[in-house]
């Protein structure tokens, strides 16, 4: 396997156009439209609780497509699943942004959830193959920078683009960011053709029978990325109820979280940097740890300033972990049935995402808000535990793959 094979001539640089520019461009976009889903599901007459399931079903449609997903990148590999995701995206935008009824948006959102976890899985594939293992962390890393990059990038364009013609436009302008992707990812290098050839000849493996057949993995690592998932999802879900409960404008809370999106791009090279020279535990932790201290914290947090702490805590930690997700699952990953054990890597992360608003909304209903700071910070730390024990597990057995007693400095 290439990417298992030390290189120290290899440079980042090499790559970056063929693996970044797809995932910038693509999430310029898509951070673009997602602030305004709920906004536009209003505009098309959608009160407020069902302007909140459009918004959910982009989770949803990620979540049913994870399985799917993998065995067609199996069968014609990351390159045309990327370009065919980029393709179908924009189709999804389109009509978006022709939308007459809160139904035709709705299964616009769907199926933009199902072509992201195909873009997300992909892209994840294609840096397996052609980055090697010495600087895989680093790159999957920034990988995640670059997601971020255009997330934080795309509501400020799609902020422009509402004053000169609507919320329709910033759909209009994700449909080419889709296509333009599209176009990028055509360019890139169609790696892997002599495995999937294989894997043809022999018969492609169900990707029920990978998941089983690596189930040990996914129940423990595996459970870890839903911890980590979790606990990034609590930002975007407690951290504005806080914000309203004393009393922040939501300019204010908008700026806040501004901040937080600068701090996790300065962050992510260091921590893929730390990674590839000191383990994955080294971030891994953070990530956990961070979300549980600064909720734990909340309930003193009562100024713009103190809320802007916590959530600079949260990124900090968060953007240390950049890419560490995909990290992990590259590091898990088989030779043969990799998209589809991916597949199932994926679907771990995307229920701790969607889980973790579920369990915010669960105990702030019957706590106060404070009160559910506390008890979410508490889970947290028993999360940092498991996270710390299962991780450790993998960065030693990566070190004996690699004939070392800890991981390569």
């Amino acid at each position: 396997m290439t990417s298992a094979d030390p290189d120290p001539g290899f440079r980042l640089r090499d790559v970056a156009l063929s693996a970044y520019g797809p995932t910038v461009v693509s999430s310029t976009g898509f951070g673009a439209v997602t602030p305004i889903l709920a906004l536009r599901a209003r505009d098309l007459g959608a009160d407020v609780a069902t302007a909140a399931v459009v918004v959910a079903l982009l989770g949803l449609g990620m979540l049913v497509a994870s399985l799917p997903a993998s065995a067609v990148v199996a069968r014609i590999g990351e390159r045309r699943a990327l370009v065919y995701a980029g393709v179908l995206e924009s189709v999804a935008m389109a009509v978006g942004a022709l939308a007459t009824s809160v139904a035709v948006l709705s299964a616009a959102v769907v199926v933009s959830g199902m072509t992201w976890t195909t873009f997300l899985m992909a892209r994840q594939g294609f840096m397996i193959d052609v980055v090697p293992l010495s600087h895989r962390a680093r790159s999957l890393s920034l990988l995640g920078g670059s997601h971020r990059v255009g997330v934080f990038v795309g509501p400020l364009i799609g902020a422009g683009l509402i004053t000169l013609g609507g919320l329709t436009t910033v759909f209009w302008f994700a449909a080419a960011s889709a296509l333009a992707s599209a176009a990028l990812a055509w360019t890139m290098p169609d790696v892997g053709t002599e495995r999937r050839g294989a894997q043809r000849e022999r018969g492609h493996l169900s990707v029920w029978r990978v998941l089983v057949e690596h189930r040990r993995v996914l129940l423990t690592l595996g459970s870890v990325v839903m911890v980590i998932s979790a606990s990034r999802s609590v930002r975007n879900g407690l951290l504005p109820l806080w914000a309203d409960h004393v009393g922040l404008s939501a300019s204010t809370t908008s700026l806040v979280f501004a901040l937080a999106g600068l701090v996790d791009i300065l962050f992510s090279y260091p921590g893929g940097w730390l990674m590839d020279r000191r383990g994955r535990t080294i971030v891994a932790v953070p990530v956990v740890l961070t979300v549980a201290v600064a909720t734990l914290l909340l309930p003193l947090a009562t100024s713009t300033w103190s809320v802007a702490a916590a959530v600079a805590l949260m990124a900090a930690g968060n953007g240390l972990g950049s890419g560490i997700v995909m990290v992990l699952g590259a590091d898990s990953a088989p030779e043969e049935g990799r998209a589809q054990f991916l597949g199932g890597w994926r679907l771990c992360g995307d229920i701790g995402l969607s889980g973790g608003p579920f369990l915010v909304s669960a105990v702030a209903a019957v706590a106060p808000l404070a009160t559910a700071c506390l008890a979410i910070g508490a889970l947290g730390l028993a999360g940092t535990a498991w996270t710390a024990r299962q991780v450790g597990r993998e960065d030693r057995r990566l070190a004996a793959e690699r004939g070392l007693s800890r991981p390569a400095r």
